[in-house]
């Protein structure tokens, strides 16, 4: 079999008719649709599995063995900043759109790499391509993949501007509620605000994390408090996501958050406090050998691009993978800061990079 090419005008019109398709986490139903009809028509054995209710992952397997290598892609993003401005557009070679960058120019790409690959006459026995929904909210694609399936390996196509990430950050949500004493405007005081409290608490595990722990990332992601009108409200909430480097204990980590709290918010203004951990996601690292690694290095050799791995430092369905005993390889386009953002953007010319990447992988593997 000659040595496939991807089809540059194919892939833009792939990505630009997924990003004109608005599939936020829970509502997928339209773009997982339309990618099915459009891998069936170009050949591509296609499975769906029910999630839930009217929701559905889709599978590309061409072999009843299991898989060595894993492709995956989620198709959901998060809600649109503007209904009305949500759409693809172009503009001096980057591509804009709600997903571009997180993940549909990378979920686009894979497709691309198994369809040239397909269209040259090659049947990838060892290769599978999984395309999930909910990763932008509970992971809970990822999760129905792994109860059916198992790999030892994948690449998940998240934005790195084309880096390779084979450490992954570790991740803690953690939920915080404060209960103060309700009464009079004019009679506030900071040992009556529950608000004051948990400001104290905030910064307090700001400055814990900046003086310990400095490649910690925190985010305040909610601070909100009971309507109260002229009075001091009578509780607070705050939702904060820790990502953690690859090498913490993640659990460990979480004690150390729920011990801040506890310091904070025992005693004085506040009458009662909780603290919840959603999701707490350890991070990991992989060795550089192994059959997925030293493929992607072959094939960055090939193309004339440094090899220079690096850690994700997102949360990501990675983290599910490796505690599910794959390990996945983070490579994507696109930047990560550019995710989840109102001009959310990714040049076109890392997609059709990563689309060669991957089918350079793709295709040494089934040479093995």
């Amino acid at each position: 079999m000659a040595q496939p090419k991807i089809n540059r005008a194919r892939l833009k019109t792939l990505v630009q008719e997924m990003v004109d398709i608005y599939s936020p986490s829970g509502k997928e139903e339209e773009l997982t649709e339309f990618l099915a009809g459009y891998l069936y028509e170009n050949d591509l054995p296609v499975t769906q599995r029910e999630v839930s209710e009217g929701r559905r992952n889709i599978e590309v397997v061409f072999s009843d063995a299991r898989p060595e290598v894993a492709f995956i892609g989620h198709i959901d993003t998060v809600p649109a900043f503007d209904i009305e401005r949500y759409e693809y557009r172009e503009k001096r070679g980057h591509i804009y759109g709600l997903g571009t960058a997180d993940m549909k120019a990378g979920c686009a790409a894979m497709i691309e790499a198994f369809v040239s690959y397909v269209q040259n006459g090659g049947q990838p026995e060892r290769a599978a391509l999984f395309l999930v929904v909910g990763e932008e909210e509970s992971g809970d694609g990822t999760t129905a993949l792994l109860e059916a399936r198992s790999f030892p390996w994948a690449i998940v196509g998240e934005p790195t501007e084309l880096m390779p990430c084979l450490a992954h950050y570790g991740y803690i949500e953690m939920l915080v509620r404060a209960s103060g004493t309700r009464r009079h405007a004019s009679m506030a005081g900071r040992e009556y605000n529950a608000i004051m409290a948990m400001l104290r608490m905030l910064l307090r595990l700001g400055g814990l994390l900046e003086a310990d722990h400095p490649e910690a990332i925190l985010n305040i992601r909610d601070i909100h408090s009971s309507e109260s009108g002229f009075a001091v409200p009578g509780s607070c909430e705050a939702g904060v996501d820790v990502h953690i480097p690859p090498a913490a204990n993640a659990h460990r980590f979480a004690q150390k958050l729920e011990a801040v709290a506890a310091e904070c918010l025992t005693g004085g203004s506040v009458t009662d406090y909780s603290v919840q951990f959603p999701v707490i996601a350890k991070g990991y690292r992989l060795k550089e050998s192994g059959l997925l690694p030293e493929l992607l290095e072959n094939a960055y050799a090939r193309q004339k691009m440094d090899w220079q791995p690096e850690s994700f430092k997102s949360h990501s369905d990675a983290n599910l993978l490796r505690e599910a005993g794959c390990k996945p390889i983070i490579l994507g386009p696109g930047q990560l800061t550019k995710a989840h953002t109102r001009d959310e953007s990714v040049p076109f010319r890392q997609v059709v990079a990563a689309a060669q990447l991957y089918l350079e992988v793709l295709s040494e593997l089934e040479k093995q």
